[in-house]
């Protein structure tokens, strides 16, 4: 029994090593180059392991290939984990979070799919310890939160308010001083107490600082004293200082005050109105006795969030007093419509006819608001007449402190008897000004003098210009001079009267300003060149070195001629720019004394030309007694004198008549102005060309040329030989008439000698 049993057992273990074989079998069928992230499927191929892939797909047998993260947050797939959520890819896998603000209902920090979305926004300010610093406010918003300054704090140096780490300080009074160079006992005064009020505010006191600010103004504009004795340009500064320094210093600590209307009053009329709030109604409206404010707090206030919103309205009637006599200037819209009726404002001063208000509000940006501000004015019953405009004005600034009336951003909406309805897109100080205009009146006369004038010297200076061109026989330093002289003077005249009222357009009106500019300073330029030369020539009569000034003025008049001027030109045009121009004429604007850098150099030209003109003529008086019998000599000198003396009557005293056109005979110098002046290229022509001994005789023979040959063309037949023999001298004449009559006999290919040599050399001497 015992030895049967043995004999199973190599059975029994046959049956027990089959399974294992079989294991062993299917190990070494295994692919053992399976990379990470991946198991093996046979010995020839591998699959990567969930959230991974080859660039062959799950299965691979490529010994070389690797099993990549997908990121399921990515595109294609791009797992979509809901509202406020946000997915967030893990090695092999990946999970959706709450975006920051936000967490889930039920605590958890992560969930899988959209379905288990449950984030909601967390209010950060409820939160312990508090998130902000304890010197703000913080205002939860949607998934984050804000700190801005609590009331009566401002920001500390170096942070930014509505931040996270923003940081405040206890509100100050903001610094206030006095417009330097202002001598004043009652300015000084009222900023002592300023200072006071200053070094004793407390934001929790800021109601009873602003009565005492309120008070302090009103008594200073009541009883003006000494400010009324100042100029009225430091009167304009000190009302620019108190305007923007009370608007700046209320609109700080009024952020202190509590939510509400608020009104606080003077005895003199000084009123203030203030509205504090953070929520409720955008539209304000805030009365005076006098004016009325009508805006909305979505146009000048950023946000709820941003803290209080303030809205002031102060009126201030003791300021008329400081802005009496200050320049109206109007929007360039409303200068059009002017000149499209011919009107000009007058040179009487605008009259005030409501008080002046200022408007502020919490945030100082309110230079351009997308809805207008409206003010309603009320002011003493009155009917403008037919040449009285009314118009709604803003105090502007200007960079030397003071300042002047605009309508720039205003515009009148409507206007009655006693009151008047205003509509601005910005902030500021306010008021209604009647200002009187007059029809711009063309004298017709002056303007027929004027073209018929300009018409004669246009041609005059034309003639010349090319005598002095085209004459080789005259030409010397004293003809080049008065050829540019010519030129400039023609170009000047011609752009003056095609192109001075060309108004239309701003740009190419300052182009043809800066162009008239620059002629006419050129046009003086060469006058002082031609003084100068004429002084030069004649005190070389006195010592015979005239080659010395024709070397000097040679090397001189180019650069100085034409440098000079469009140097001062320059400066003018990278100065002020916007000068170059006006309403009615393209000409320099007499704003800001502008018109002086045309006047200035003129006035020194002239007054050099005199000092020059008077140093000539005593040299020519010492000239004539010297001389007894050297008649050739004292002719010469004579024409010197003649022509000093014109030189100065043409170009120097023609617009000394313009400067003095003021006062009762104002009317006679504008004619005489305009007459000699319309006329300085024919006295030129006159000057230069008639009266020139050499000239005439060049114009003598050129005209004796024309007969001569006019009489010869008449023997000819009209066959083509002849007419082209006429046409060769008349060429040659018309180019220079200085050749002799035997020589123009010549150039006709009459081939006989010469003659008349003695009349060449007498006028190339001449």
């Amino acid at each position: 029994m015992r030895n049967s049993h043995l004999s199973l057992l190599p059975g029994l273990l046959t049956q027990l090593l089959l399974p294992l074989e079989a294991a062993a079998q299917k190990t070494s069928d295994c692919a053992r180059w399976c990379p990470l992230n991946s198991r093996c499927v046979n010995a020839t191929a591998c699959r990567c392991s969930p959230g991974f892939t080859s660039s062959s797909g799950d299965v691979f047998t490529n010994h070389l290939e690797n099993c990549d993260d997908i990121d399921e947050c990515g595109p294609p797939l791009a797992v979509s984990c809901g509202k406020f959520a946000d997915c967030q890819n893990t090695e092999g896998s990946f999970y959706c979070k709450c975006i920051p603000g936000y967490l889930l209902v039920s605590g958890a920090k992560a969930f899988r799919n959209e379905s288990e979305n449950t984030c909601q926004n967390v209010d950060e300010c409820s939160s312990r310890p508090p998130v902000c610093h304890n010197s703000t406010v913080c205002v939860n918003t949607v998934g984050s939160y804000r700190c801005r300054c609590r009331r009566g704090w401002e920001l500390k140096p170096g942070f930014q308010n509505k931040q996270m780490n923003t940081t405040c300080q206890e509100m100050s009074f903001p610094t206030w001083t006095e417009p330097p160079g202002i001598k004043s006992q009652g300015l000084s005064h009222f900023f002592k107490k300023v200072q006071v009020l200053r070094r004793d505010f407390k934001p929790a006191l800021a109601q009873g600082t602003i009565q005492g600010l309120i008070e302090g103004v009103d008594k200073l504009l009541q009883t003006p004293q000494d400010l009324e004795a100042l100029p009225r340009s430091e009167q304009h500064r000190v009302a620019t200082n108190l305007l923007a320094g009370l608007e700046d210093v209320l609109r700080n600590i009024s952020q202190a005050l509590p939510n509400g209307t608020l009104t606080f009053s003077a005895s003199a009329g000084t009123d203030l109105s203030l509205k504090v709030q953070e929520q409720g109604d955008r539209n304000v409206t805030l009365s005076l006795n006098q004016a009325k404010m009508l805006l909305s707090l979505d146009e000048v206030h950023e946000s709820s969030d941003s803290g209080p919103a303030v809205v002031g309205l102060i009126s201030t009637p003791g300021m008329a007093k400081l802005l009496a006599g200050a320049p109206l200037i109007l929007d360039p819209k409303q200068q059009a419509v002017l000149r499209e009726h011919k009107e000009l404002l007058g040179e009487v001063s605008p009259v005030l006819l409501s008080v002046v208000v200022s408007a502020f509000v919490s945030n100082k940006d309110t230079q351009n608001l997308s809805s207008p501000v409206t003010f309603i004015f009320s002011h003493h019953s009155v009917t403008p007449g037919p040449r009285q405009k009314v118009f709604c004005v803003f105090w502007e600034h200007s960079q030397d402190g003071g300042g002047h009336w605009s309508t720039r951003g205003c515009r009148t909406a409507a206007t009655g008897d006693a009151n008047t309805t205003c509509q601005c897109s910005h902030l500021s100080s306010f008021a209604v000004l009647m200002a009187h205009s007059h029809v711009q009146e063309e004298d017709p006369v002056l303007a027929v003098i004027t073209y018929v004038g300009l018409g004669l010297s246009l041609l005059c200076l034309l003639l010349a210009a090319l005598t002095f061109l085209l004459c080789k026989a005259i030409q010397n330093t004293s003809t080049s001079l008065h050829l540019q002289l010519s030129i400039c003077l023609f170009l000047a005249h011609l752009l003056f009267l095609t192109a001075i009222d060309q108004t239309k357009i701003k740009l190419l009106c300052a182009i043809i300003a800066g162009a008239l500019h620059y002629l006419y300073l050129a046009s003086f330029t060469w006058m002082l060149l031609d003084g100068l030369h004429l002084f030069l020539t004649a005190r070389n009569l006195m010592v015979v070195n005239y080659s010395s000034v024709s070397r000097l003025m040679k090397r001189l008049m180019f650069p100085v001629g034409y440098g000079v001027p469009a140097l001062i030109v320059a400066i003018s045009a990278a100065s002020r720019p916007s000068l170059y121009g006006t309403p009615t004429s393209c000409w320099l604007h007499p704003e800001k004394m502008f018109i002086w850098s045309f006047l200035g150099p003129v006035c020194v030209i002239i007054s050099v030309n005199l000092v020059l003109f008077f140093m000539t003529l005593w040299i020519l008086q010492s000239k004539l007694s010297s001389l007894n019998s050297d008649v050739s000599t004292l002719q010469n000198t004579r024409m010197l004198t003649f022509k000093a003396t014109a030189q100065l009557v043409i170009l120097g005293c023609t617009w000394c008549l313009g400067i003095l056109q003021v006062g009762p005979a104002a009317r006679v110098m504008a004619y005489l102005f305009t007459i000699i002046n319309s006329l300085q290229g024919a006295f030129i022509f006159l000057v230069y060309c008639l009266l020139s001994q050499q000239v005439r005789e060049q114009y003598r023979k050129w005209f004796r040329g024309v007969r001569k040959a006019k009489a010869e063309s008449e023997k000819y037949t009209l066959s083509s030989r002849a007419v082209s023999d006429a046409s060769t001298p008349n060429t040659i004449l018309l180019t220079c008439p200085s050749l002799s009559m035997r020589e123009r006999q010549s150039a006709s290919g009459g081939g006989t000698e010469r003659e008349g040599d003695t009349e060449l050399e007498a006028g190339s001497r001449l």
